[in-house]
């Protein structure tokens, strides 16, 4: 049974996703000390976090950070603050997905869905060792990670995925369309707004990795990797 984590210091909307989540019977597990998050987090040992950025003491933004320290499963927003800019940081703190208040119960089940299936359901990556390279940068399909210049970091299934297309057309222009089918799962909720979240997050990694602006967005047309210099 999959475990998830509510963040949500509104009583009344904590409770309604409790209890709709449960329906689906799911193990829900509503944070109750605001103050010591990370703690309560590590003992749960969620497979998926819901995260309100509105919070007591820190803003959910400060305490997605101090949970990628500990885990590495999909952590996915729900806010009532719908500013590309907000959203821009909850990708750069580490989110997987964004989703805004007020929302229909069925589209949050559908999301939490496909992110469980992306990490550990049928859709997640075998463990198998096969890699990917372009100009220095090694992608490792079966460990979700990617390694350029001896510096190494871990992806999420989406980040692979999309990182995976980029490598496999070897800087050729990517179709926005193209890279929706990338992370189509038979889900009727993958958006332009989730490959958008998703293309932002590839670029952070890749920029953790020192490799600068890697990912070229050609207007109209799609995105596409650009030259850099080989780490190797």
């Amino acid at each position: 049974m999959h475990k998830i984590c509510i963040i949500e210091d509104d009583v009344k909307i904590a409770s309604m996703l409790k209890a709709h989540i449960e329906k689906y019977d799911y193990e829900v597990h509503v944070v109750q000390d605001f103050k010591h998050i990370k703690e309560e987090v590590e003992r749960v040992a969620p497979h998926l976090i819901l995260l309100d950025i509105h919070l007591p003491h820190y803003d959910g933004f400060y305490w997605c950070r101090q949970l990628r320290s500990i885990t590495n499963n999909p952590i996915m927003y729900i806010s009532a603050r719908s500013s590309e800019m907000d959203q821009v940081m909850a990708v750069e703190y580490g989110g997987d997905d964004y989703i805004t208040k007020p929302f229909h119960f069925e589209v949050v089940m559908a999301k939490i869905k496909s992110l469980l299936r992306r990490s550990f359901g049928q859709y997640a990556t075998s463990t198998t060792s096969d890699t990917l390279s372009y100009r220095g940068l090694i992608l490792s399909d079966g460990r979700n990670e990617c390694q350029w210049n001896e510096r190494k970091v871990s992806l999420t299934q989406n980040e692979k995925r999309l990182l995976k297309a980029f490598i496999q057309h070897q800087g050729d222009v990517i179709s926005r369309e193209a890279l929706l089918e990338v992370l189509w799962d038979e889900i009727d909720f993958v958006d332009d707004n989730t490959l958008t979240v998703n293309v932002t997050r590839v670029r952070k990694k890749l920029q953790d990795l020192g490799i600068e602006h890697a990912i070229e967005t050609v207007r109209g047309h799609g995105y596409r990797l650009v030259n850099w210099e080989d780490g190797s």
